[in-house]
């Protein structure tokens, strides 16, 4: 039986990344769910336990989601596109760096999937307005910047809530640990991923920018951007769930901006990309199934030997494997999969720590390496944009390694 749960995860993953039939991520996470339990493999009831373990995610996902349609449909993103590129003064390199800066910062305050989620469309407007020839130089920076900033504060990344089991460490004890790897990660991502994209940054961008005016509505769906950033900080301060309140300012920045435009609400609805939530509750139906074959309990037995022998070679070896193991299962069910590990095999906090580090900046080697990677391909997709699988994986070899290695180094000095 454990055999087949591993067949159909390995199906799965491959059906993710390479999209047969051109058939979206959501159809096979969910087939491989729905095939778990039509074969007997996974009880229906603990099929739905699965399920509900997502519910914070989903919720976060779907607030993230209307901000973001909505922002969108009042141009506040083609407002913030025109004040970059106008700030940019004819310079890509300066252009390069002012996105990397703002990825920073969303991320740092909005979580990495808020990063691609909102981002993205922003920054391909700024493509479009600067009239570059490489727009996917630019979005490049969305999906890096996503993964690599994602542990400089708790709630960079939902899944650094998985890792702890909900009980992050306070803030000075976070910066503490996490501050000069954070640092290193995203200097070194920027470094890097400049390097592969320097070739394209010779080009000289649109200087001249007309900076449209703001429109009311726009107005409205920035302070409701800046009002989740609020929101989140006090809920991770307070230890409080993030899903709720981030689908609760999502919907009231959505109603209020629609009232005052007069729109119809199923413009924004229609417009969602909702395949993502039940991409999202398929992969942790899988997760649940593969904790079912006793591998969380090999991983907690391997970590607590590694750990015995010597913390800090447990701590680079759980970290690389995870690292690369993320890609391979996407790092939201290897995340998943590791805290249960990590829960359950009582390990040394540096181990810990790497094993986060190796959840967060190691799926920046993938285009399914993160769920924040796989919200930015659907991001690309409804702009007219695409990326090749090939093309991402040359550029995270050379991007992600380097800053993985350097960053693992930190954490153990």
């Amino acid at each position: 039986m454990d055999i087949y749960i591993l067949i159909i995860a390995i199906l799965v993953i491959a059906g993710i990344v390479i999209r047969p039939f051109r058939l979206s991520e959501a159809v096979w996470a969910m087939t491989g769910a729905v095939l778990l339990v039509v074969l007997g493999l996974l009880p229906f009831k603990n099929a739905l336990m699965g399920i509900k373990k997502g519910t914070d995610v989903y919720l976060f996902l779907a607030g993230m989601m209307l901000l973001a349609e909505t922002a969108r449909g009042e141009k506040l993103f083609d407002w913030l596109a025109a004040c970059a590129t106008k700030a940019a003064k004819g310079s890509s390199k300066r252009l390069f760096l002012l996105i990397f800066i703002v990825g920073i910062l969303v991320t740092s305050f909005l979580s990495n999937d808020a990063t691609a989620v909102v981002m993205t469309p922003a920054v391909a407007a700024a493509a479009k307005t600067a009239k570059s020839k490489n727009p996917l130089s630019y979005l490049l920076i969305c999906a890096f910047v996503a993964n690599a900033a994602s542990f400089i504060l708790p709630i960079s990344n939902p899944a650094n809530l998985v890792i702890y089991n909900g009980r992050m460490p306070p803030l000075p004890a976070w910066i503490t640990i996490y501050g000069l790897p954070a640092v290193v990660a995203v200097v070194l991502t920027c470094f890097l991923l400049y390097l592969t994209q320097r070739k394209k940054m010779t080009e000289a961008i649109e200087r001249d920018i007309a900076v449209p005016s703001l429109t009311y509505g726009g107005s409205i769906a920035l302070i409701g951007i800046g009002a989740t950033m609020i929101v989140l900080l006090i809920c991770s301060a307070l230890d409080v769930p993030l899903g709720l309140p981030t689908a609760v300012t999502g919907i009231i920045t959505s109603l209020v901006v629609l009232m005052l435009s007069k729109k119809n609400p199923l413009m924004i609805i229609k417009a969602v990309s909702w395949s993502i939530i039940p991409f999202v509750a398929g992969l942790f139906v899988i997760v649940e199934a593969l904790d079912r074959t006793g591998l969380t309990g090999l991983i907690g037995q391997w970590l607590h030997h590694q750990s015995d022998i010597s913390a800090g070679m447990a701590a680079w070896s759980s970290g690389i494997i995870i690292a690369f193991g993320s890609n391979i299962l996407n790092n939201l069910p290897a995340g998943l999969i590791a805290a249960n590990a990590v829960q359950a095999a009582h390990i040394p906090e540096i181990v810990r720590s790497a094993v986060l580090i190796g959840v967060d900046l190691g799926p920046n080697l993938s285009v399914t390496g993160s769920l924040a990677t796989i919200l930015w391909l659907v991001a690309l997709r409804r702009e007219g944009l695409s990326v090749n699988g090939w093309t991402f994986l040359k550029t995270g070899v050379v991007v992600m390694i380097p800053a993985l290695i350097l960053t693992l180094l930190i954490l153990w000095i």
